[in-house]
């Protein structure tokens, strides 16, 4: 303890090598950084020795100590560091916040983190976390919350429903439900404070809701108008007719085992503002598709039709009467629908400008004749696993001066020759050529007692719907010559050679040194 000094004040205590003390903050507002009274700094210090003759020049003087400077302290102006204090101080020093939670800084450097990376900083400090719970940095995502990580399960054996205030604070407009039952969502419809009006978007996928739990979901969170039911297999038709509401402008429903024609009917009747359909239902058949009316015809403009296997070119025709605004059609692994179904497409929806024929092995030549001639505006066509699409084919393609996307996993039957006529094609940005497995079309639950078409799942499947996916080989009569001419393609950004035969190692670096701005995937 230091013993009491002339005017009885306490003795400053033992300093730190470099000649200063971090001292109590004083009313005056110097802080820390302050010297008192305007003694000379090297009094009463019993424990120091004697102070030079002269003093060092300002040069020379210690820096300041390591905490005041994450204190963003400065020391007064005329002052030098480490000597004493000849002159008066002017005024408070100025203080700045450390660059390590200046918001300013943090603001536009959070936006160089991935969405994991974020919640992971926002652990940090609660400056980083104010920082990062603002919902400008989560514009566009949507959390997947499983059934088992709602509740927390108290010493007792309860349950209690988890705190969602981390959700509410960064303004999700749209939630993942995976799992859950009804009681879960009225659990969550209580719990969340925007989930009334602020929850724009809910997605539920693999679970046990009922007719009335989505009935109360819809009711209930009077802001929701995208709607996604995946793998919920307790609803019926009848709780869709009960349920969905007007506001509702994008609908998707796949793997629900209970959706068939009248849930169509009900579809094109209570929602006259829809304006995406993503429909993946075993059952549906052509005269669903001639229950949608001109009310739908001026706001749908998506429909994607995903392995529907009963629809035939009747549908197609029903699709393109009813629905003349269309520009996203999808009517991947409609195995059903060929060259003519096509041309009903090419011939009455100028307007698209998205065309997915993926998974149809009745598509030919004659088809991408139609599509060249009458599609004008189309950006993007998907022939992926079109089996039969030759270099012919490709011929036709290469005078669409608006086609920015082409995806030809799986053509089995292209060669180098057909890559020829695609180098005339200077607005494509993205070719894929790749023989990865995709997603095949999913087959229907064991429970559904569905009877797989033949041929459903693609050329020479068998009928069973565990049949055997294709050779991860997409393109094997492509070479590398062949594949080696892309680089005439200098606007290409994206190229997709995944388990091609003919990439090798000395194509990925030649496309590396010729087509420096593409990103090519091995």
């Amino acid at each position: 303890m230091s013993s009491p000094g002339v005017d009885g004040d306490p003795k400053p205590p033992c300093l730190p090598r470099n000649g200063l003390v971090k001292l109590p903050g004083q009313p005056n507002g110097l802080g820390a950084a302050s010297i008192t009274k305007g003694t000379p700094a090297a009094k009463n210090r019993p424990c120091q020795p004697p102070p030079p003759p002269t003093l060092p020049p300002p040069s020379l003087a210690a820096p300041l100590p390591r905490a005041a400077l994450a204190g963003g302290l400065c020391p007064p102006a005329g002052l030098p560091l480490g000597g004493p204090a000849s002159a008066p101080v002017p005024g408070p020093p100025v203080e700045r916040p450390p660059l390590a939670t200046d918001e300013k800084i943090l603001n536009g450097l959070f936006w160089y983190f991935s969405a994991c990376e974020k919640c992971v900083l926002a652990q940090v400090c609660k400056a980083w976390r104010r920082v990062l719970y603002q919902p400008k940095f989560w514009a566009g995502l949507t959390p997947v919350l499983h059934a088992k990580e709602l509740y927390n399960v108290l010493p007792g054996g309860e349950k209690e429903f988890v705190n969602l205030q981390g959700f509410a604070a960064r303004g999700f407009e749209g939630f993942c439900l995976v799992g859950v039952s009804d009681l879960d969502i009225c659990e969550f419809i209580d719990n969340y404070a925007l989930s009334k009006k602020g929850v724009k978007a809910m997605s539920l996928k693999r679970s046990t809701i009922t007719d009335a739990g989505l009935e109360v979901m819809l009711e209930q969170m009077q802001g929701v108008v995208r709607l996604e039911l995946s793998g919920c297999n307790d609803f019926t038709e009848a709780g869709l007719w009960s349920s969905l509401s007007a506001r509702i402008t994008s609908l998707s429903v796949s793997d629900c085992i209970n959706v068939a024609d009248d849930a169509i009917a009900a579809i094109s009747q209570l929602l006259p503002n829809l304006a995406e359909l993503s429909l993946q239902a075993y059952h549906v058949t052509d005269t669903a598709l001639a229950y949608f009316t001109a009310r739908q015809g001026h706001s749908t403009h998506t429909l994607r039709l995903l392995s529907c296997w009963e629809i035939t070119n009747h549908g197609v025709v029903n699709v393109v009467h009813s629905l003349p605004n269309l520009t996203a059609l999808s009517l991947s692994g409609c195995s059903k629908v060929t060259d003519d179904g096509v041309e009903l497409v090419a011939e009455n929806l100028r307007k698209l400008r998205s065309l997915d024929l993926s998974w149809c092995p009745r598509i030919t030549d004659m088809a991408l004749e139609y599509v060249a001639c009458d599609l004008h505006r189309l950006e993007e066509l998907v022939l992926d696993r079109c089996v039969r699409i030759t270099d012919t084919g490709l011929s036709y393609l290469s005078t669409m001066s608006s086609l920015r996307s082409l995806y030809l996993r799986w053509c089995c039957q292209v060669q180098d020759f057909g890559l020829k006529h695609l180098l005339a094609m200077r607005s494509l940005r993205l070719l894929s050529l790749a023989g990865e497995t995709p997603a095949p079309p999913p087959v229907p639950p064991r429970w559904s007692r569905v009877r797989v078409p033949h041929g459903a799942l693609g050329g020479g499947c068998p009928r069973s719907a565990t049949a055997h996916l294709p050779p991860t080989v997409g393109c094997p009569l492509l070479t590398t010559t062949g594949l080696s001419g892309l680089v005439q393609l200098q606007e290409l950004e994206e190229l997709e050679l995944t388990n091609c035969p003919g990439a090798t190692p000395e194509l990925f670096k030649y496309f590396s040194q010729h087509l420096p701005r593409c990103l090519v995937i091995e």
